[in-house]
This record gives C-alpha cells, structure tokens and sequence, in this order.
C-alpha cells in the first residue's frame, strides 16, 4: 500500500490514476489531497483535476521517464547503493570547484559518462564539481534552467540513479558534488504547478513565470523549495547547492527564504555530521547574503563574485563592452582584489546608478566569495558562445588562472578551461513546440542586438550543430599549447594545496601593488609574491624573492630585488629573510 499525497488548493476535485485506472483522492483543509492504493516502485501515476481528463504529472515526481508532459514513475533511491559511507565531506574555504555541464562535458552526455573523467579532476587537483541544473526540462538538450519539475532528474542525462552513481563515485574518489538549482522561475514547456496551487507570483519574472514565495498561499510553496534542496541534501548525498540568481527570488516577509533554507540546511547538517553549504548566484552585491545570521544576514556560506571575473578579464583583455565598462584597469582590479566588490556603493555605469554596499573583510572571509576566469554565463552568453582562448593568448590565459588560483577567494574551473579548449559553449535548447522554438531564437538574436552584438553572429539555439558545436573535444589536452596549458593550471592547483599562505581567507592579509602604465600587478600573500605581467612587453618588477613557479621564464636581477617578467606572462616568486 503506498500513500500519494498532492498539494492542490485550486481545484475542487483531484483523482489519482495509476496505470489506467483512476481512484478518488481525500481533501484535508490544509488543502493537501491524499490516497492509499497498492502500487509498487516502477508504478506510473499522475493526476486528474477537476473536469479535464489531462493526467498531469505530480509536482513532487521522483522520475519522469517519458518526459516532463508524461506520467510520474514511484522510484525511491536505492540505499544499498552506496558506497560513500566513510565520507565526511568537504567545506567550501580551501577548495576548489569545477563547473560542468553533464550534456556537453563527454561525447555521450550522460553522468555516468561524466563518471568515467572523475580521475582526470583529481589529477588536476579539484575538490568539488558543480553540476549544472539536472532537474527534468522540456526536450532531450538544454542549459538546464528551464525545469519544471524539480525532483526529478533529467532522463536523459540517466535520470536518478545515474545521479547516484555519480556522486557516490566521486565521494569515492574524495570530490564533493555541488547542484545548481533553480528556485527563481520555471520553464515554458511542462509547467502545469499553477492548475494545482499559488506557485506562481503575480510578480513579472525576467526568464519566465516567477514563484509565489510571498503571496496567498506561498507557505506551501516555500516549503516545496525547501524540502526539494533538503531532498538533494539528504537522498543523493549532494553536498552543497548553488542557488541560480538569488536575486530574483522576491520575498518580502520578514525571514527571506534564503535565510530560512539555511537555517533549515544547518539542522540537517548536524543530524547527517557533514557540511551543507549554500552558495549563491547574486548580482547585488549584497553582503547580506554570505554574513552570518548572528551579524544579521542570510547565513548562506558562499555566493559568486562576478566583479572579481569582471576586473580580471577585463583588464588582461581589453573588453569594455555592456557590463565590463567600469572594469579594465590595474586600479579596478586592485582594489577589487583587496576588497571583494568593486561596486560597493559606487555608480554603476552599465546600472545607471549606485550599486552594491562595502563587504566587510573582518566579519566576512574572503572564501565566501568564488572566483573565476569564466563561467557558463560568462561564455555561453557571449554572442557567439567563444572562449578565452579564441581571441587570447596563451600567456593571458595563464595570467588570469594565476589571478584567481593564487586569490584569497574560493576558485571555481569552469569545464576545459585547464587546457584552454577550442570548443565554444553556446546557448542551446531543444524545444518540441514550434513557436516557443521560434520565440527562443528570436528573442536571444534580439537581445545581443540591444548589447551591441551582430545579431548574424548569433547561433540558432535550436539547431543541434549549435550543441554539438559545444561537445569537449578531450583529445586534445595532448596537444603541445594545450597540453602546457594543463601543466600549468595542475602547478597552480597543486602550490595552492601546499601552501598555507594560498588558503589564507583574510583580505586584511592581502596587499596588491601595481603599475598602470608598465601593466603590471602584484599579490603578496604571506611569503608568496604573485607578479603579473599584463602587457605584451617584458617589465621589470620591483620585487625580491626566488622564482618557484612561472608561466615563462623570468630574470631575476644580481641582488634579488627586482624580476623581469615577460610580457603575457607571471611568474611566483618566495621572499624569506635571512635566518
């Protein structure tokens, strides 16, 4: 005898049907519908309300073979299945994660494919991998941001118990596993939650119908977010969740919910006796966010740091277009540095107005903000999806990977970026239906026109050449500019893990010099200096020490007070006084 429940405040009637036959369900006041009937795991069931005959699927489904429009299947993950029993897991400060898509990350596209490179990551010295979104979308390939039915993993991608396999591999192998997952909106294809309950808000969502987490009726809908992140947290062994843009969560009660899922992460924590960590994509700059509850914030354990890619990439680029027009020089990128946000209170160009507030770097540690060469945004929304690696050098890659390898800020890989992949990752979907296919298409073209992109340049989403197009290409790490690159990003990774100085999370620690005109920045952090030449020319640095790690070879001068760098180059040298 199994128990199915449905919260369905809406309708006034809700019938069960469970494999071909339909059953009377019981309404409680807090509007929950409830049956018992015999049904045994691989059963397939879903909903009738009211009048229409449609059978909907259940918006807690656990499995969606048939897609996001078809039946739910009972499936339970299977306990025996684990083997990650000695696994204490792995807290934010000191790691290092490493963003990846499941669909392009292998050739085959699936997590267990993903499984069989989990011992490339630990040669290069990785600690955590965050997948992008799995829960169940419409269509077969996808970014992963437009699920609709969130407990579910994608079946394509090997649906829940490849998920399993997964995470109970990586633990094995001492990787924790972080999921992106999408609270913010939902997508436009399967999303049937508004005939059962309130889950949309009235309020206009930027990507799509955005939640009701403040409305009539939004308790329910709160607690579907919440038990949905502790059910990743709890069933597949997940160890930290990256929240996708929390800033257009729109909650105006007096506990956010961000702060109410971390209260709630916490006390799962402590029954399992391993870390849950929460990290958010925001683009506020709000402190608020990362500070402890104790100190009046949410308490979530780590957000992006876009400000920290911005003033690198900008600088080591030249880029000034749309949002990177107030990055660039070695000023921004200094105090950026030093500071966490370079918008902290200051007017924002590309915002047309004041933006952020001041982090404070007594309260807040450095490790709370993650930090990165790119990202999937900061590729897949380029025009034309192009990496680093198209249209810079060598020498500027290695520069920016020792920016954000040597920083106070947790690192985060974005996939191939290691081995400066040839690849591009450009936006691709799937959509079955025609004109939503057709809206897709038109509006990405229409958006990066606004931006100052040719929209010729854009790739249709639709079209699988453009997927297939963003597929890692992994034989070519052996490739000499690729394979030195590799080298180089595994020194990197491997000082970082020896040296305390590396791990340090204080910002108050950190000093940064730098010369504009000569293009080039320095990091000191604790004995290590971190000297980078960001133009084209050789500079010589005022700085003393012994060279242990460079991209190209520098010169060190008689007296060991000052090192001729290369241009497009860094080297890492170490200061130690006299005994």
């Amino acid at each position: 005898m199994h128990t199915f429940e449905v919260w369905a405040p809406i309708p006034s009637s809700v019938r069960l049907h469970v494999d071909g036959g339909l059953h009377p369900m019981r309404r409680e006041d807090d509007g929950w519908w409830r049956a018992d009937v015999d049904a045994s795991p691989g059963t397939r069931y879903g909903y009738v309300l009211d009048d229409d005959d449609t059978v909907l699927p259940d918006p807690r489904s656990p499995r969606q073979p048939d897609g996001v429009h078809g039946p739910s299947q009972l499936h339970r993950i299977d306990p025996n299945g684990w083997t990650d029993h000695a696994w204490t897991g792995r807290q934010l400060a000191g790691s290092v994660l490493y963003e990846l898509h499941i669909g392009t990350f292998t050739e085959e596209g699936t997590l267990d494919a993903a499984l069989g490179r989990l011992d490339d990551l630990v040669a290069l010295g990785i600690d955590f991998v965050e997948l992008m979104p799995v829960n169940a979308f419409n269509g077969t390939r996808g970014w992963g941001y437009d699920g609709v039915l969130w407990y579910a993993v994608h079946e394509p991608y090997g649906g829940p118990d490849a998920l399993q396999r997964f995470v109970d591999a990586a633990h094995g192998r001492g990787i924790g596993v972080a999921l992106d997952v999408v609270y913010n909106h939902l997508g436009p294809s399967g999303n049937y939650l508004g005939r059962f309950g309130p889950y949309v808000s009235t309020n206009p969502g930027i990507w799509g119908e955005s939640i009701n987490l403040d409305g009539h009726g939004s308790g329910e809908v709160r607690r579907y977010i919440i038990d949905n992140a502790l059910r990743w947290f709890d069933e597949f062994h997940i160890d930290a969740l990256r929240l996708d843009a929390t800033h257009a969560l729109i909650d105006h009660t007096a506990e956010h919910v961000l702060e109410e899922l971390s209260v709630e992460t916490l006390r799962l924590s402590a029954h399992l006796r391993r870390p849950l960590s929460l990290i958010a994509e925001s683009d506020l700059n709000d402190p608020r966010t990362v500070t402890p509850r104790s100190a009046g914030g949410y308490g979530l354990h780590a957000q992006w740091d876009d400000d920290v890619h911005h003033a690198i990439h900008a600088a080591v680029s030249g880029e000034r277009q749309g949002y990177y027009g107030d990055f660039g020089s070695l000023e921004c990128l200094a105090r950026t540095l030093g500071h966490g946000f370079f918008h902290a209170g200051t007017f924002s160009s590309f915002r047309g107005r004041v933006h952020g507030r001041p982090l404070d770097v007594r309260r807040v540690p450095a490790s709370s903000l993650l930090a990165y060469t790119c990202t999937h945004d900061q590729v897949g929304n380029r025009a034309r999806g192009d990496r680093p690696g198209g249209y810079l050098d060598r020498g500027q890659l290695a520069v920016k990977a020792a920016l954000v390898l040597t920083s106070p800020y947790t690192p985060m890989l974005f996939m191939g970026e290691e081995w400066g992949a040839s690849t591009p990752f450009q936006y691709f979907t799937s959509h079955p239906e025609p004109e939503l296919a057709a809206a897709v298409v038109e509006g990405r073209r229409r958006e990066f026109g606004e931006h100052g992109w040719d929209s010729d340049d854009v790739p249709d989403p639709q079209d699988p050449e453009t997927f297939r197009r963003s597929l890692l290409q992994w034989d070519e790490r052996t490739e000499p500019e690729h394979a030195r690159l590799l080298e180089c990003y595994r020194q990197l990774l491997a000082l970082r893990r020896t040296r305390a100085e590396l791990t340090d999370p204080w910002l108050e620690h950190l000093q940064v010099t730098y010369d504009e005109d000569e293009r080039w920045i320095v990091m000191y952090r604790g004995a290590i200096r971190v000297v980078c030449n960001l133009g084209g020319d050789p500079v010589t640095v005022p700085v003393g020490g012994s060279p242990i790690l460079w991209w190209d070879e520098p010169v060190v001068n008689r007296t060991r007070s000052a090192v001729l760098v290369p241009g497009h180059s860094f080297v890492i040298v170490e200061f130690r006084t006299a005994a």
